[in-house]
């Protein structure tokens, strides 16, 4: 059985953003096990809230922590901004439904447009709840024909396929949330430690190569 990678994540959740210069890496190192991206859903629809102050100044706090670990920015725009916009959810359903028309039309360039979605929220203080900030930013990309399909009612199916998928996947792997990274091999699907991606992605290499060449996660 040939090994894969599953990345599990929300684009609303600080924590993934903090994990994206790793998934970054992941992306472009060479002789690892394919890597396949998956939404969880875990703040669209039931997992969705309202934006008040009390949330808003957890999930600053929140934010802090994740920026000293991994030296990401969540600027003031992003605080003056989605953080305070207390007439708007939080909510990841159309940054969901974006990704997975990215998925469908060119599913190579996922994680792209997962960290340009981070990046318009964390840093530049955009409102990725609202598809036409969505839009602007997939077609800014050159991903204008999966802007156009994020609108289109017959990607509703899939979203649903794709998020049950990953939480399916997230409780196989017996994940802690997100984001997860989670290998499969002939001796099931295993979470791996996320600290890597906060980290030393590299230090996950060497380990993932060897197991795509053929050794068995056990002996490593």
């Amino acid at each position: 059985m040939t090994a894969s990678l599953h990345y599990l994540y929300d684009p609303l959740c600080g924590w993934c953003y903090g994990a994206a210069p790793g998934l970054r890496a992941l992306t472009k190192a060479e002789g690892l096990p394919p890597l396949t991206l998956h939404p969880t859903g875990l703040f669209a629809g039931r997992g969705a809230r309202p934006m008040d102050r009390h949330f808003a100044a957890y999930a600053w706090s929140n934010d802090q922590r994740i920026a000293a670990l991994t030296g990401q920015i969540f600027s003031e725009a992003y605080r003056a901004g989605p953080l305070a916009s207390f007439d708007r959810p939080f909510d990841s359903t159309a940054a969901t439904r974006a990704l997975t028309a990215v998925h469908r039309v060119a599913p190579a360039r996922e994680a792209e447009a997962l960290t340009a979605i981070q990046s318009a929220r964390f840093v530049d203080g955009r409102d990725v709840t609202d598809p036409a900030v969505l839009a602007d930013i997939l077609s800014a990309l050159g991903l204008g024909e999966a802007a156009g399909f994020a609108a289109d009612p017959t990607l509703d199916a899939l979203v649903e396929r794709r998020t049950a998928q990953g939480r399916a996947l997230l409780a196989e792997a017996r994940g802690n949330g997100v984001p997860t990274l989670a290998l499969r091999t002939a001796e099931g699907l295993a979470a791996l430690s996320s600290e890597p991606l906060y980290r030393n992605p590299e230090s996950l290499f060497s380990t993932l190569r060897r197991i795509a060449d053929g050794a068995a996660p056990s002996s490593l």
